[in-house]
């Protein structure tokens, strides 16, 4: 049984009625800063129980009438085809995929902006192919001096030089497929531009993480540490908050270091700036909606141990350097988490011993652990998905899912014709296998039936996973980790 930590209806509530009070603070028109995922934060829901994974969304549905969304880009990106390590697609394909989404739900979107746009071929390519959907799209570019030189950035051969969005609602989203996107400079050039026209519009920034009102080793505020530890995002206490109100609020070193900038820049617009400190810029109200702290801790330190396996794993292919693992040790120390926490660890390494083959675990919803091991036709991984279909629809062990009738085939197929060495299923193929004998067995149907009941289980495996393995995983909602080894 999943227990619940967050208030997800308060939520919806409480933060878009914070989000119209900024608005009205400002007369009538707000740029809001969208920082993090503003659809699928799976990490939001998994270190909140309660949390959806599309909160933030449907927040804003609840006031869509006045909301636009505008997407950034940056054009370096576009030419680099930086990939979003989550989904594992580039960042204009997510760009088009946003669109979709927020379409389809109702939103608005009103825009997209090429941010650094220097005339790269594949960013004239992708603002073509915008303007072949009917989106409309604007430029913004490098400004020499950014974001130091203040007075060439507020001028019309800084801010001045970029598009102006043409936007018409009161609260207008900027968002974006990743870091580095450029939402900060495109708000403030937003802000540049309106002065000039005479409006006065406003700034606020949403970011969910750190939470500004929770202590700053809360395990929460931790584990947003250890989501971002290869970005050296460190939580600290907002010195200006404490200087200005007295009062100890957790912010992070990106928007502490930066703000002396962003109240020079503002002064320069405005005249003055609307904010004492980065926490006053922010309307986050997730830290007022959780309803069970020792269930969020507890989530939030399994966050922490998920992170520091998939760490390991990134160390093992290179991808991060010793300096990161450091980082996630020292924080699981802060947070009091050891790998003896995670029981299907223990799990799966005992398979392994017992079969001197490679193993998984996996923990279902009422705490019942389930293995899979390596044989002659699955993968430990497959055989480790049927047997926790198995257990989930009540069917017996010694029953066969998918007949070796079936399995034969597509071994014969993947090593006779497709040239792979090894015959064993991966776990798409066992599921491909399994839907089709789902047509004619009750009982294969039946398996099919619980694969929704594994969304949020854990899972560990002895050795690092195929990338086919571990995307089906993710697809399936399972949060996996891996010893940090390759198969002998």
């Amino acid at each position: 049984m999943t227990h619940i930590g967050f208030d997800n209806d308060k939520y919806l509530h409480t933060q878009s009625e914070r989000i119209r009070k900024r608005i009205a603070q400002f007369g009538g028109k707000l740029y809001l800063e969208f920082g993090g995922k503003l659809y699928d934060d799976n990490h939001a829901s998994r270190v909140l129980p309660g949390f959806q994974p599309d909160s933030k969304l449907r927040m804003l549905l609840h006031m869509k009438d006045q909301v636009e969304m505008v997407i950034a880009i940056n054009a370096a990106d576009i030419e680099k085809n930086k990939v979003r390590g989550d989904l594992g697609i580039t960042y204009d394909r997510d760009v088009i995929r946003l669109i979709g989404i927020f379409r389809e739900l109702g939103l608005y979107v009103s825009s997209v902006v090429l941010t650094r746009y220097s005339d790269q071929p594949g960013a004239r390519a992708f603002q073509s192919r915008l303007e072949g959907l009917g989106i409309k799209v604007y430029r913004h570019y490098a400004i020499a001096g950014y974001p130091s030189d203040t007075a060439h950035i507020v001028s019309d051969e800084g801010f001045g030089k970029n598009d102006f969005i043409e936007t018409t609602r009161e609260l207008v989203v900027v968002t974006a497929p990743g870091p580095g996107s450029g939402k900060l400079a495109t708000c403030l050039s937003q802000l540049y531009h309106e002065h000039k026209r005479g409006v006065q519009a406003g700034y606020a920034k949403f970011e969910t993480f750190p939470i500004w009102n929770l202590p700053l080793n809360h395990p929460v505020n931790l584990a947003y540490e250890a989501a971002t530890a290869d970005l050296n995002d460190v939580n600290m206490i907002d010195p200006f908050h404490l200087d200005a109100y007295g009062v100890t609020t957790v912010n992070y070193n990106r928007d502490v270091e930066a703000y002396p900038v962003l109240v020079a820049i503002f002064e320069r617009i405005w005249g003055e700036c609307p904010y004492k400190s980065p926490t006053d810029m922010g309307v986050n109200m997730v830290g007022n909606c959780i309803i069970d702290d020792e269930m969020v801790r507890k989530a939030s330190c399994r966050e922490i141990l998920r992170r520091y396996y998939d760490v390991l794993c990134d160390q093992k292919k290179g991808k991060v350097s010793d300096d990161v693992v450091f980082k996630m040790e020292m924080l699981m120390k802060k947070a009091g988490v050891t790998p003896e926490q995670r029981t299907v660890i223990a799990a799966a390494l005992a398979r392994e011993q017992e079969t001197d083959l490679p193993a998984t675990a996996m923990e279902l919803p009422d705490g019942t652990i389930v293995t899979g091991r390596t044989s002659e036709l699955l993968g430990a991984s497959a055989s480790l998905m049927l047997n926790a279909l198995k257990a989930l629809g009540g069917i017996r062990d010694e029953l066969h899912l998918i007949s070796p009738v079936v399995i034969d085939p597509i071994q014969h197929l993947k090593v006779d014709h497709l040239g792979n060495r090894n015959p064993r299923l991966h776990t798409d193929e066992v599921l491909i296998a399994l839907s089709i004998s789902a047509a004619t067995n009750p009982t294969a149907e039946l398996a099919m039936e619980q694969l929704s009941k594994l969304r949020g289980c854990e899972a560990h495996s002895t050795v690092i996973l195929s990338p086919v393995d571990e995307k089906t995983f993710k697809r399936l909602g399972v949060n996996l980790t891996c010893e940090p080894k390759y198969r002998a």
